[in-house]
Order: C-alpha cells, then structure tokens, then sequence
C-alpha cells in the first residue's frame, strides 16, 4: 500500500472517530455555550494536543509499554477516572448554582451570566481530558500501526497520520463551534445553560465510571 492510500484510509477513520458523539463533543460544545468561541477554540486545542501526544507515543512503541504494563495502565485509568469524575461534579454543581445571585463560582454576582475563564483552563480541560484516557492511547496503538506502510519511517509517518487527525478535529469542532455561535442568545438563557450543565456533567462522568469500571472489576 502506498503512503497516499494509508493517508486516505486513516483520514476515513479518524473523520469517523471524530464526528462520533462522545466526550470531546461534550466538552466543545458544553465550552461553546457557557464561554464562548475563544474558550471552545482553546478545547479544541487542547484535545488536538492530547491526539498529537498519544500519536506519537504510538509511532514510537511507548503505547505498546501501557499495554504491556496491568499496573500502569491501573493507575493511568484512575487518574483518568478521577479527573474526568471531579470534573463533571463541577458542571453539575455549577447547574444548581447558576441564576441563584449568590456570585459563587462560574457566574458574576447577578448569577446570570458566566464568568469568563481564562483560555489556558480551556486548553487544560481538553488535553488532560485525552492525555489521561488510555483507551485513547490504546486505540492508537491498535490502528495506528495498521497504516504505516512497510518501509515507512514510524515516527515521521506517525506524526503525519496524528496531524492529519489534528486537521480533522479543528475542521469539525469549528463547525459545531460555529453552529452554537449561530444559536446565539437562546443558548445563553439561563435555564438553558443550566440543563446543558446537568447533560455536560453527568455525560462527563459516566464516561469516568466507564473508564475504571473494568478496571475495578477485571
């Protein structure tokens, strides 16, 4: 197979990987609406961050050492686990707080509006949110290798396949980005912001228990 065919096929995965509802989309578009584009932008780099990370750790075998390694991989879930658990407790304890007036974290002193937080949070919240998931990394691991032509530098196709991934992500988050900015002022009433709160958080950690719930019971 040749390098242009193993781009074309990976690129086909990873648009399907992508645009599959789950918690990258949850924490774009939860970001979109309760802060803003340039918040959201900072996600969604944030996640690209994560991707590059993982790809790269996946061109040069260090996956392969995640998934060689019970223990690692144990305390790589319950990180990820706690991360995404704590969290989504936020979003759903800013649910209740918003619109109550009581200037608590998240709004302004009228309780209406949201406080704007600093794009570098944003970024944080989407990197450790994929740096912190080894199902992630382990999927890499799986595929990745699968479009590496023989012959092929690793790691300089690896880094090629994972930007490629990185394209694809900003392509569509700035689509959903851009739909939400469309939506305007009916996404930034109060009791809308806070049920997208309540669906943003308990999203967030169900995909925390999923994370270490095989672990717990393996």
């Amino acid at each position: 197979m040749s390098v242009t065919s193993e781009i074309g096929a990976f690129t086909a995965v990873a648009t399907v990987l992508t645009v599959t509802p789950g918690l990258d989309t949850t924490l774009v578009l939860r970001t979109a609406t309760s802060q803003g584009p340039r918040s959201a932008y900072a996600t969604v780099l944030g996640i690209t961050a994560g991707v590059l990370c993982w790809g790269l750790a996946a061109a040069v075998g260090a996956s392969a050492v995640l998934a060689a390694s019970p223990t690692g991989y144990t305390v790589l879930c319950g990180a990820g686990a706690a991360y995404l658990i704590w969290l989504g407790i936020g979003m759903l304890r800013r649910a209740r707080t918003r619109g109550r007036g009581a200037g608590t974290f998240g709004t302004d002193p009228s309780g209406s509006v949201p406080t704007k937080e600093a794009p570098l949070r944003s970024w944080s919240r989407g990197f450790l949110s994929n740096l912190l998931n080894p199902r992630f990394g382990l999927f890499y691991m799986a595929t990745l290798p699968q479009f590496i032509p023989e012959g092929a530098p690793h790691f300089l196709m690896g880094l090629l396949l994972a930007l490629m991934h990185n394209a694809i992500d900003l392509i569509w988050f700035s689509l959903l980005i851009l739909a939400v900015r469309r939506l305007g002022d009916r996404l930034n009433r109060p009791p809308v912001q806070r049920g997208l709160d309540r669906v943003a958080g308990v999203i967030v950690i169900a995909f925390g228990v999923r994370l270490i719930t095989p672990v717990i019971f393996s």
